[in-house]
């Protein structure tokens, strides 16, 4: 029992302390000297803040009790829910969990109101600075913005000058990293233009916290975030150059970017299409979409792809990331881009220190929001007087974006700052030296052997503005808190700190704005079917095949187990057919002895190479493909997909660590591990079957399964007669069983073991979806409805898998003088032939485009 619920702690006992607040007031010590402290509104010692007061005063009947509990379902969530943030210099791979503390950030309607008021005015002063420098450039020209710091950035892009972006607005998202002095004012640190991150993950924020504190979120009326992100597609839509409804994108690197989890996430909250470069191609100065349709015309794209990497042509060479001719389309205005390329200069540090004069030039106005004193390296009479404060500030580089290193004198010994001196004296122009200020505090709950306890941490509140229409802006009303760890003053996810949802208070009515379009009559609403980029259309064509070469797999390696250690392990036609099927699907590596040869060997192979990637291609490797290829198509499959593909890919791998452990191969760990895969690769297929829309996405999921099973199946039939196995009684039982026909055969042909019966069953059935007969129907069927045929018109692409109706069991049964079965081996082999071809024309047909243009870019 914790010291919290244990009925002894003096805490409780205390007559004084009759509210969860007192209690809470009680047990969090106050924030360390010269912060700020949240929790009691900067006064140490003193009482809770209201905002706070009421909010540990809405924990409910169990109060503290419940907080273990709640940080557990809280866990539990992000795990559900696949929320993760990619950390390249992770030990343990580049995905963990998203790191979210139980408390949020509870700021006061007044609080907030002058900090809004604040970011309002910078974003339309970013805007106007962009504006300029890509236009007259009037502030280079009066020495107001040094044209170092403009001209020598590298995400100055010259070939954005004298650009007027479609829609006349440079910037559509503005983040502004901020933090509190110990006096409680708000002050900018840094802000980001290119795509700065948060908006998918402080939504997540937002879900996961208010359900764990719904009475709280209620009654203290905290704003909604809906109407922000509304508006910011609204903006977007009416900017677009579009005649008619606008299509908007939203332009990923892809699923091995740091935050693609919430590109992923943003694009279904939205309802925008998720892209990667390859997606799009630029036809006569126009942007398009590749779907499975052809070209369909792009107006606006919401990036979230760094400046460099978005046009190879004139950016970048060797980025595969972006569209060639991408800028030539947006020169022309024929694209918005949110935010327009070029905007990486006004992330500078440097750029700081400039602002105020530029507000007054501009704007007319002085700064309401305050920067932290920031000094140009480049100035010489600024570098000689921040160089004797270097011990107690933040160094930072001037012209590198957001994942910089700032670098806290206080951290440096004597010998470290010296050496920074001379590197800045060297080239001051590259070093910009900031004001260091103690972050304000927040409690965060901490689990602890010693008894729970909250304990304060610092933090930094990203705020983010959005344009929703010509020179018109809005703040979300929240933001994106990160908290730094109990080690470290800065608060960086990549540095191991964590996050938290932000609650603003308001004193009105709270927003209920939802993203749900008012009901228009039914006569206006036309049906719309989903479009599938060629990129998530390919992915989601050998999502299908990998599921079933995973099935395949599995149910293959599982019966050789079985018959090696079964009562047919002496069956020399089983285990030559077996030996064969294993090597063909690469379960055992090609100079492995034979069944036949050394059993044991072979078993042990087996096992060993189940959950090998590197060396094989066998079971484990399939399961990777398979969870590469959804992680590429996620934001089209439900949370309950994901979590099932996850489960089976740590289940499967930590079965196999088991089942190999200090060398000892257990065959018997190994059937299990295998079993509980066959089930989880079952509940996909499922979902796959029932939870999908039936779109020309899903059709290629469901053709890429299908001709999975037809190649494999066939093999499996046309060696089963080679190896004579489906003469021997075992050998028999063993092809029926890996059709997954075993009950359906004993019921049908009760006690019968012979060859018509056989191919009655797994050939002709077309009732039986293990079958040849049903698999090859159904994939005509799937082939011609992907092509729009008319009914009962087969396209030519499905002419290449053979038409089931004209197979009879009279020719199949048909032997030579041989004993061979001539027309049923040609049949097989031209259904094994038909998968490699399939799938080779799917690929010319829907996934390369390779018919279109030759030019892809206009003269």
């Amino acid at each position: 029992m914790d010291n919290l619920t244990d009925p002894a702690n003096s805490l409780f006992g205390h007559d004084a302390l009759e509210t969860p607040a007192q209690l809470a007031a009680a047990l969090a010590p106050p924030a360390a000297a010269g912060h700020y402290d949240e929790l009691r509104g900067g006064q140490p010692g003193g009482p809770l803040a209201p905002p706070w007061a009421q909010f540990f005063d809405k924990l409910g009947i169990d109060g503290f009790a419940d907080l273990n509990r709640r940080t557990t379902n809280l866990e539990r969530q992000v795990r559900d829910n696949g929320i993760t943030y990619n950390v390249y210099a992770d030990a343990n791979g580049p995905q963990r969990p998203w790191s979210l503390d139980l408390f949020p950030l509870v700021i006061s309607a007044q609080s907030w109101q002058r900090l809004e008021q604040g970011v309002l005015q910078r974003a339309r002063l970013l805007d106007r600075i962009m504006a300029d420098v890509y236009g007259p450039q009037e502030l280079l020209a009066r020495n107001l913005l040094p044209p170092a710091l403009v001209q020598g950035h590298p995400g100055y892009l010259r070939p954005m000058h004298g650009v007027r972006p479609a829609g006349g607005v440079h910037l559509h998202i503005a983040a502004f990293d901020m933090a509190r002095d110990a006096q409680g004012d708000w002050w900018v640190v840094s802000q980001r233009t290119q795509a700065p991150s948060g908006l998918g993950y402080l939504l997540e924020n937002r879900l996961i916290t208010s359900r764990l504190f719904p009475e709280a979120f209620r009654d203290m009326k905290v704003q909604r975030l809906a109407a922000t992100y509304r508006a910011l597609m609204d903006g977007m839509r009416a900017m677009c150059p579009a005649d008619s409804e606008p299509r908007i994108v939203l332009l990923t690197p892809g699923p091995y970017n740091e935050t693609y989890f919430e590109h992923a996430f943003l694009a279904r909250y939205l309802g925008l299409t998720l892209v990667e470069g390859g997606d799009l191609t630029v036809r006569d100065q126009k942007l398009y979409l590749k779907s499975l349709k052809g070209l369909e015309p792009v107006h606006g794209i919401l990036k979230r792809l760094d400046d460099e990497f978005l046009d190879p042509l004139e950016l970048r060479s060797d980025s595969r990331l972006g569209v060639p001719g991408l800028l030539q389309a947006i020169r022309a205005g024929n694209v918005l881009v949110a935010n327009a390329p070029g905007s990486a200069f006004l992330e500078s540090t440097a750029l700081l220190g400039f602002l105020p004069a530029l507000s007054r030039h501009l704007l007319g106005e002085e700064l309401a929001l305050p920067s932290l004193p920031t000094w140009w390296c480049g100035e010489r009479a600024a570098m000689q007087a921040v160089l004797p404060q270097l011990a107690t500030s933040v160094i930072k580089a001037t012209y590198v974006g957001a994942n910089a290193q700032a670098v806290l004198g206080t951290s440096l010994s004597r010998r470290e700052l010296d050496e920074w001196a001379g590197r800045i004296v060297r080239e001051p122009e590259e070093y910009t030296v900031q004001a260091h200020l103690p972050l304000s505090q927040m409690p965060t709950w901490k689990q602890d052997p010693k008894g729970d306890r909250i304990a304060p941490r610092s933090l930094m509140l990203r705020v983010f503005a959005v344009s929703d229409g010509m020179q018109s802006w809005r703040v979300l009303p929240g933001g994106m808190t990160r908290i730094a760890s109990a080690t470290i003053e800065i608060a960086s996810m990549q540095r191991g700190g964590s996050s938290a949802d932000t609650w603003v208070l308001t004193e009105g009515e709270v927003d209920s704005t939802s993203l749900l379009h008012s009901e228009q009559p039914a006569t206006e609403i036309s049906h719309r079917t989903r479009s599938a980029t060629s990129r998530a259309a390919e992915n989601l064509f050998w999502l299908g095949r990998y599921t079933e070469r995973c099935e395949n797999t599995a149910r293959l390696a599982r019966l050789v187990l079985d018959c090696m250690n079964g009562e047919d392990q002496t069956s020399q036609p089983l285990l030559t057919w077996l030996s064969a099927m294993a090597e063909a699907n690469s379960l055992v590596l090609p100079d492995v002895p034979s069944a036949q040869l050394s059993r044991r060997v072979f078993e042990r192979s087996l096992v060993a190479s189940l959950a090998d990637v590197d060396d094989s291609t066998s079971v484990g490797y399939n399961l990777v493909a398979l969870r590469n290829a959804a992680s590429a198509v996620r934001e089209r499959l439900s949370q309950e997909q994901w979590n099932v593909i996850v489960r089976a890919e740590q289940d499967f791998f930590r079965g196999c660590r088991l089942a190999t452990d200090n060398g000892d191969i257990s065959s018997v760990e190994a059937v299990r591990v295998l079993e509980a895969l066959s089930s989880a690769t079952a509940a996909m297929t499922g979902a796959q079957t029932d939870r999908m829309t039936r779109d020309d996405g899903w059709r290629l999921l469901s053709i890429g399964r299908h001709l999975e099973r037809l190649g494999f199946l066939a093999s499996a039939l046309e060696t089963a007669f080679a190896t004579g196995a489906v003469h021997d009684e075992a050998g028999f039982e063993a092809v029926v069983a890996l059709f997954d026909s075993t009950i359906t055969f004993h019921s049908q042909y009760q006690q019968r073991h012979d060859i018509p019966a056989l191919l009655d069953l797994l050939v002709l059935d077309r009732d039986n979806p293990r079958s040849l007969g049903w698999v090859a129907q159904t994939l005509r069927g799937r082939l011609a409805k992907l092509a729009g045929s008319a009914p009962g018109v087969v396209p030519e692409i499905a002419l290449t898998v053979p038409d089931p109706q004209e197979w009879t069991l009279a020719a199949m049964c048909q032997r030579d003088g041989n004993g061979d079965y001539p027309m049923l081996m040609a049949l097989l082999q031209r259904c094994a032939d038909a998968a490699y071809k399939l799938s080779d024309d799917l690929g010319a047909r829907y996934f390369t485009h390779s018919g279109e243009s030759r030019h892809s870019v206009g003269a």
